[in-house]
């Protein structure tokens, strides 16, 4: 019997050792796949380093330690895809088709970052500790919020939306819509005996959400 390598971690390469924010980048993407794959308490900092293929002294030099680092992680993930959204200029869009295009968005977001879903479920287990302690990560969704709201506001005024539709209930509703889809799609498949990952699950998943969504907001 032949036994195969252990496969070995993805490693980042910097293009350089003195350039400190080629560094930084690179050392970010590691603890993001790191602590997506396992975890703030099963995480390494040597094993960030390798991936990031840096001293595992920079570590502690760019971010304090792991738990800073951690936190560093969870911030990179949410700005990324508030750029993303804020990229989506629903602002110039009419009112449905904002929130079709923002369900839809929130939905494809997750289905091609896991990480994103992984980091939430273990800083969730935490007690939000990170998210809490960071003014970054809590500014983030006030842009987002204010616009949903201006576009319920304003779809109400058409006649278009209900006028009893409160901004952060809409969020949480979009957002948990695909979001427990993403993170429990393991035992829904086992509870249901139904692949839910396959290209066909995921289509009609993102129309039911979509059009689920948007049944709701309707006046």
């Amino acid at each position: 019997m032949s036994l195969k390598p252990k496969p070995q971690p993805k490693v980042v390469r910097v293009p350089g050792q003195r350039d400190p924010e080629a560094s930084q980048r690179a050392l970010l993407d590691a603890a993001v796949a790191e602590f997506a794959e396992k975890g703030l308490a099963g995480a390494r900092v040597d094993e960030i380093a390798g991936r990031a293929g840096v001293n595992k002294q920079l570590v502690y030099h760019h971010f304090g330690n792991k738990d800073d680092l951690y936190q560093a992680a969870l911030e990179r993930v949410y700005a990324e895809i508030r750029e993303r959204e804020r990229a989506l200029k629903l602002g110039d869009l009419a009112p449905v088709a904002a929130m079709e295009r923002l369900v839809g968005f929130s939905f494809d977001y997750l289905v091609d970052h896991p990480e994103f879903v992984a980091l939430l479920t273990d800083e969730n287990r935490q007690g939000a500790r990170h998210v809490q302690r960071s003014e970054r990560l809590q500014e983030m969704h006030s842009p987002l919020i204010q616009l949903i709201g201006e576009t319920l506001e304003k779809g109400g005024r058409e006649g278009l939306f209900r006028t009893d539709l409160d901004a952060v209930n809409v969020y949480i509703s979009i957002a948990g819509l695909s979001y427990f889809y993403m993170s429990n799609g393991r035992t829904l498949s086992a509870i249901f005996g139904r692949k839910l990952d396959t290209a066909k699950a995921l289509a009609a998943r993102r129309k039911h959400v979509i059009d689920f969504a948007l049944g709701a907001l309707r006046a």
